[in-house]
């Protein structure tokens, strides 16, 4: 999928909705993207899993994720898959944004998040500092 970015044809749209986003911990991952604004991604609920959120496909009327555009070309995009564990623990697919853009979003599997709180608002703020962690973390 090529979307207009800055201006080269290689360009894609990526959605970020969670460690990716301006101020949160791994937002470097994105250094040399180009912010295209907030967005919002409609069908879809979010889950906090700790030090970072998981989005899920979601049937419910009103489900939607706010989350961040950014323009990447095909390097950094393929960085991005290797940072998001892709296929293992993201899969990297096109949806259609509620402003009728097409944008690459990292989208888990509804039995990751089995146990896991979801984000009411669809906004995730951050990690929860009482989060405990189970295994090794991934940032």
């Amino acid at each position: 999928m090529n979307q207009a970015g800055n201006g080269a044809d290689s360009d894609a749209l990526v959605f970020v909705y969670g460690s990716l986003k301006r101020g949160m911990a791994a937002h470097g991952q994105l250094q040399g993207a180009c912010w295209r604004g907030a967005a919002m991604l409609p069908g879809f609920a979010l889950y906090d899993l700790g030090p970072f959120p998981m989005a899920i496909p979601c049937s419910e009327p009103g489900c939607a994720i706010r989350g961040e555009c950014f323009a990447v070309n095909a390097a950094l995009l393929e960085q991005l898959d290797r940072f998001e564990g892709v296929p293992r623990l993201y899969a990297r697919q096109c949806h259609v944004l509620a402003n009728g853009l097409k944008a690459w979003v990292y989208v888990g599997r509804t039995e990751q998040v089995r146990h896991v709180p979801r984000v009411a608002d669809g906004c995730w703020k951050g990690p929860d500092p009482h989060f405990k962690r189970r295994g090794r973390a991934r940032y």
